[in-house]
């Protein structure tokens, strides 16, 4: 389905795949085209939603310069998913209860890290020269640690939110593993870090802003180079855990389930990150803030809910996306409102069939609470091709 909504009243239109937008989304769509370096127009994907600084589902080129709460502070997160070679006839409830049990012990997931003696901290250890490299120039940075300062033992955790892992089944009943996180306590300090240094870059420079969240490094200032270098490293680091999560998860399904091999190579794609691109004649950093590329060719991860169906899609390469897709089925409730709304019973009537946490714990994370997956893939037929349908049988939640 092609551009359904076009605002026009600031200085780049924004294109927008989905009717179901709300005000206030829209006033923070306006004024991130309202900034003087939005390249051609803002791109909104079907699952766009509020956020902090930039709409979730917002696609943003600029010229020479970046804004790092767009960004946002889960540098790098993103989805991987492997298909396995067993089928659902290999499976029963007993073993997916092993398997669910046995990846909560071998994840760590919220707060948690690995133990010293993990040998998943190596999988970390190359990426200590750049991290060295930044702290020397940015000493600060190590106070900013704080309590993540043992970083590498978070290579391979989940944390918490609405980062999951699941098994899934496609529409051939073939086995999937699928998981959602991203650089996980080191990237949330780095990217508040610089989040900080760029509203007092625009304090000093008296420029006036309709959300300080939109504070932006412009090239060829201070703290630009060292920002575009800190974001690379932590979104580098995001794929590593995810491929390193991934591993974690294939040993604990070998240890239930019956031998089998990953027959397909792993989609591991970002959905929170910037990068340098060409688009509409011009060299420009995008910015998709809960947005995949969607390239013609591709290969992308579009989830559900908890309790609903996903997608492993292949990009159609739309121009006017700036070649992107909707990451997933967004909110459409605030985590407060899900857990004032919905109760234990309504998740419990919604993850019928899932082997997953059916708490208090997890309320907020409803699939209730999120838009209809099955609406934004129809929102966006313009944008992907759909190449597997997933439905999970197993869910951790962070």
């Amino acid at each position: 389905m092609p551009v359904q909504q076009v605002l026009t009243d600031q200085r780049v239109p924004v294109k927008i795949w989905t009717d179901d937008v709300d005000d206030r989304s829209k006033e923070q769509l306006a004024h991130i085209a309202g900034l003087p370096f939005v390249h051609h127009h803002v791109a909104a994907m079907p699952d766009v939603h509020l956020g902090i600084g930039a709409t979730i589902g917002s696609v943003i080129a600029t010229h020479k310069a970046i804004i790092p709460a767009a960004v946002g502070v889960d540098i790098g997160c993103g989805m991987v998913a492997a298909r396995l070679s067993i089928t659902a006839n290999d499976l029963d409830e007993k073993a997916l209860k092993k398997v669910f049990d046995q990846i909560t012990r071998d994840v760590p997931v919220g707060r948690g890290q690995h133990a010293d003696d993990r040998v998943l901290v190596d999988a970390a250890r190359p990426f200590e020269p750049g991290l060295k490299a930044l702290t020397d120039r940015h000493p600060q940075l190590l106070k900013a640690f704080g309590k993540f300062s043992r970083w590498t033992h978070q290579m391979g955790t989940l944390g918490g939110g609405n980062h999951f892992i699941e098994v899934c089944l496609d529409e051939s009943d073939r086995v999937w593993v699928m998981l959602h996180s991203g650089s996980r306590g080191i990237g949330n300090a780095i990217a508040d870090y610089f989040i900080q240094l760029a509203r007092k870059d625009m304090a000093r420079w008296m420029i006036q802003l309709p959300d300080r969240d939109l504070a932006y490094f412009p090239e060829g200032t201070e703290h630009f180079d060292d920002y575009v270098e800190a974001v690379h490293w932590a979104q580098e680091y995001a794929m590593a855990n995810r491929q390193a999560m991934l591993d974690l998860v294939l040993a604990a399904l070998a240890r239930h389930l019956p031998p089998f091999t990953v027959t397909t190579e792993a989609v591991n794609c970002h959905h929170n990150y910037v990068a340098k691109e060409h688009h509409y004649d011009a060299d420009v950093w995008v910015t998709r803030k809960g947005a995949i590329r969607a390239r013609e060719g591709d290969l992308g991860i579009v989830p559900g809910s908890m309790g609903a169906r996903s997608y492993i899609v292949r990009g159609k390469g739309n121009a006017e996306s700036f070649c992107s897709s909707a990451h997933g089925a967004g909110r459409r409730m605030s985590r407060t409102a899900a857990e004032k709304h919905f109760t234990e019973a309504d998740l419990e009537a919604q993850t019928a069939g899932v082997i997953c946490r059916k708490d208090k714990g997890v309320l907020d994370e409803i699939p209730g609470a999120y838009k209809d997956i099955d609406q934004v893939m129809a929102n966006q037929r313009d944008l992907t091709e759909i190449l597997h349908t997933l439905k999970q049988v197993v869910c951790v939640k962070g």
